[in-house]
């Protein structure tokens, strides 16, 4: 070729620009970073659109209710059959004088053997306890007697304090009269006290606890 635009040199120029490698990985990774935000994106609005979190936690709440620990986890502490507590025929009481009233001792016995309990020892209350009870008496046996026969007598004097003895090795329980005694709870009061101990009601936040469910 000839004038100005004659070659000259024994090597002939490339005819094609340099291929740019750098910008193409940018364009690609560019690509990738868009897809990605806008399928998150999505997945959001699908999620918001659906309720996926209030799904969630009602299918928690179903899970919780339907456990069988459910009632306990709220809290509560109900049986669907009765307590089993001894009769009061089945209860021997020694009724006991800790005070300086005579005559106490066997007119509180023969009241409760009206009402049902068997009668042992009846007189004066020992030296450790003798003069020393302020209170309206006290509610003394042995360790087993704690959930059985202590609670019974109990409903006949409710104000009187319960103790056990982990020495003791009879079954009976003992009525020990303090200075405060007035006398046994009424008769009716006593079996209202006495059905309730032996069939609870269902304690108010076990109640609401199953309403949440």
């Amino acid at each position: 070729m000839g004038g100005k635009y004659r070659i000259t040199g024994d090597k002939y120029p490339r005819m094609r620009p340099p291929r740019r490698h750098g910008r193409l990985a940018f364009l690609g990774v560019a690509c990738v970073a868009v897809l990605g935000v806008l399928g998150w994106g999505t997945w959001q609005l699908v999620d918001v659109f659906t309720g996926g979190d209030e799904a969630s936690a009602a299918d928690r709440a179903a899970a919780a209710c339907s456990s069988p620990d459910s009632a306990e986890s709220a809290g509560t502490n109900v049986s669907s059959t009765p307590v089993a507590l001894p009769k009061p025929g089945k209860v021997t009481v020694n009724v006991l004088n800790a005070t300086t009233r005579g005559g106490l001792a066997q007119k509180t016995a023969d009241e409760l053997k009206k009402r049902g309990f068997r009668i042992g020892d009846v007189g004066n209350a020992p030296k450790e306890y003798d003069k020393k009870v302020d209170g309206t008496g006290v509610l003394l046996g042995p360790a087993a007697s704690l959930k059985a026969a202590l609670p019974v007598l109990g409903t006949q004097l409710p104000a009187a304090e319960q103790r056990t003895d982990a020495a003791r090795k009879d079954t009976s329980v003992d009525l020990i009269i303090g200075d405060g005694f007035k006398g046994l709870a009424k008769k009716a009061a006593a079996d209202t006290a006495l059905a309730a101990l032996a069939s609870p009601s269902p304690a108010p936040s076990a109640e609401k606890g199953k309403k949440g469910c």
